[in-house]
């Protein structure tokens, strides 16, 4: 046996966590970072997304899959926009419509998993999992959207543009579109027509003028990939917005310095929603030497535990 190889690896002893009353979220997430497994993980990712905030030479970008709209986690990424911590974000075109929905009024309702999905049906309710949204919410959604695109310029725009003119629109300040459009943040959305968004564009597109050129944002992106000093990239979940970002240093001198991935999506199918962030530094989109670490749980509870811990700690600072 090497007892020097033995004795570099046994250094650190598991701490057992101490929970005192009144403890700040900080203090808990600190107390996690004595622990293995998840809490240890996410004791690491908290330290991670700190620095990289922290950090203000670097550009950080934002991956959002999943129905974490829906979910009610749209106000905590709002938020993140107008305090300056997202500086790009990548979304699927579905969390967009969910946010409009929720900015016009239209809210979403708990309900079960464990519902007839066929009544639902034929009371005209959609289920999200636990989360109920009535049909004719989305009649309301059409009208508002195809008024949107009624007023757009009569030229070539990229999905990025179009995103950025419902925003202009929207009035709800909990509302992620209406915020980034404020605040200058460009949301891209590379699949906006796998969603009621670009359902409803193709449907006003057949009888009036819309120009919308999905290859226009990718040159706007990759310059900002370009300028960046340093990249940091927080995922929830993965799918289409965790490779759009993630792609980007492929054509790039670059590769991520910080990366985080918050996700329940398992490695072993060699889907990239359950990727690695070890396998991307294969590819050379996360660097040799970045800080990464995935957290292998339900984003609505890591995220928002996360978002507090950081917060206080940038508060202190």
């Amino acid at each position: 046996m090497d007892f020097q190889a033995s004795a570099k690896k046994l250094t650190t002893p598991v701490k057992s966590a101490k929970i005192v009353p009144n403890m700040s979220v900080d203090e808990l997430l600190r107390e996690y970072g004595g622990c293995a497994f998840g809490a240890g993980r996410l004791a690491e990712a908290v330290d991670i997304y700190y620095e990289m905030l922290a950090s203000e030479k670097t550009t950080k970008f934002f991956g959002l899959a999943g129905a974490m709209t829906p979910a009610g986690m749209r106000a905590i990424i709002a938020d993140l926009i107008r305090d300056g911590h997202i500086d790009v974000l990548v979304t699927t075109g579905a969390n967009m419509v969910h946010d409009t929905v929720e900015a016009l009024g239209l809210h979403h309702y708990k309900g079960t998993d464990c519902a007839d999905d066929i009544q639902l049906r034929h009371e005209c309710i959609d289920r999200i999992y636990d989360v109920y949204l009535p049909d004719q919410h989305f009649t309301d959604l059409e009208e508002f959207l195809q008024g949107v695109y009624a007023g757009l310029p009569q030229e070539s725009l990229s999905i990025r543009q179009v995103l950025t003119e419902i925003g202009k629109n929207l009035e709800d300040d909990s509302s992620i579109l209406k915020t980034a459009a404020e605040m200058d943040v460009p949301v891209y959305c590379p699949a906006l027509q796998d969603s009621v968004i670009g359902l409803q564009a193709w449907l006003y597109k057949e009888g009036n003028p819309l120009q919308v050129d999905a290859f226009a944002d990718m040159h706007e992106f990759m310059e900002l990939c370009y300028e960046a000093e340093s990249t940091g990239a927080l995922l929830l979940g993965g799918g289409v917005p965790k490779n759009y970002i993630l792609q980007s240093m492929l054509v790039t001198p670059k590769s991520f310095d910080y990366a985080i991935q918050l996700t329940m999506d398992r490695p072993e199918t060699g889907g990239l929603s359950g990727a690695t962030l070890d396998e991307a530094q294969s590819w050379g989109k996360v660097g040799e030497n970045a800080k990464s670490v995935t957290v292998y749980a339900d984003a609505t509870i890591t995220l928002p535990l996360m978002v507090a811990a950081v917060r206080t700690r940038l508060y202190k600072r």
